[in-house]
């Protein structure tokens, strides 16, 4: 059956580690919480939350974390199209809290070696997303170009993911390789690194390009640009626990409510709480209804 959504990119373990003394070394104690992530699984778990048929597509290796993470998204409704790499190890990211640092440790592992040999040759849905990471890297930048040339859909998506990855890359590369894209998913930072640093003016320069850019920007709100002119929406103040995943959340429920014949607005809103609900709990996934 055509999936509503289709989302391409890294599939991961997130490990957190929370504690006071984390840089005198030796034993301490603290909180360590291990749970399934990765920008294209994180959108896609919230996709079909908002009851779109998903399918994701990564790579994980044939170790234990990537039979967990296959069967995590699997429970969550989502059709898991992953390659298995038997020559690395899944990949994992790993958060340190230290009273009020925040350092984050990537080990991107199998999906820095996603191929274009491991996707369709159409990616047909409403609506196909695809993580900029994946053409930060050497490895799997082949596959995320070949995601977007492939994408048959009414919205094709990408995220920026990371404003020093994307500063590296520079724009201009960044925006030749998403030519295929008619929407641009990106925060602030992001937004900033592209088109300067007004968010307002940045969205609308951006438009020009993309059909619909949308700029998230934490409790202030989202920008969002399309070829009628820019828009702020607010959002509700929320007690912020941990911020992660709370932009692939907004990405994934704003396709999903697109594709099922939600207005720009109302998409937008719906999204907005996806992300606020993340970043005010523990988990970068929405609660499993049984």
């Amino acid at each position: 059956m055509r999936p509503d959504v289709i989302t391409v990119g890294d599939v991961m373990l997130d490990v957190a580690v929370d504690a006071e003394e984390l840089a005198r070394g030796g034993d301490v104690h603290g909180e360590v919480l291990i749970r399934p992530g990765g920008s294209a699984s994180n959108a896609a778990v919230w996709a079909a939350a908002e009851g779109a048929r998903v399918r994701l597509h990564g790579r994980v290796g044939a170790d234990l974390a990537g039979r967990l993470l296959r069967e995590a998204v699997e429970e969550r409704s989502v059709e898991a199209a992953l390659a298995i790499d038997h020559e690395v190890r899944t990949g994992a990211v790993m958060v340190a809290r230290e009273a009020w640092e925040r350092s984050m440790v990537a080990d991107r592992g199998a999906n820095a070696r996603l191929s274009p040999d491991d996707l369709p040759d159409v990616l047909e849905a409403g609506a196909v997303l695809v993580s900029g990471y994946l053409l930060f890297h050497p490895g799997s930048e082949a596959a995320g170009r070949a995601a977007l040339e492939r994408a048959r859909a009414e919205h094709v998506a990408v995220d920026a993911a990371s404003w020093p990855l994307l500063r590296d890359l520079g724009p201009g590369r960044f925006l030749e390789a998403t030519e295929p894209a008619t929407m641009l998913l990106l925060n602030g930072k992001e937004a900033e690194t592209l088109a300067g640093p007004d968010h307002e003016t940045a969205a609308a320069k951006l438009a020009e390009r993309f059909a619909v850019v949308a700029v998230k920007l934490g409790p202030e709100g989202v920008v969002v640009g399309t070829a009628d002119g820019v828009q702020r929406f607010p959002v509700e103040p929320v007690e912020e626990a941990d911020p992660t995943g709370a932009g692939d959340a907004f990405d994934g429920v704003f396709l999903a409510a697109l594709t099922r014949g939600a207005s720009l607005d109302d998409a937008v809103r719906r999204s907005c709480a996806a992300g606020a609900a993340v970043a005010a709990s523990s988990s970068s996934w929405p609660e499993l209804r049984r």
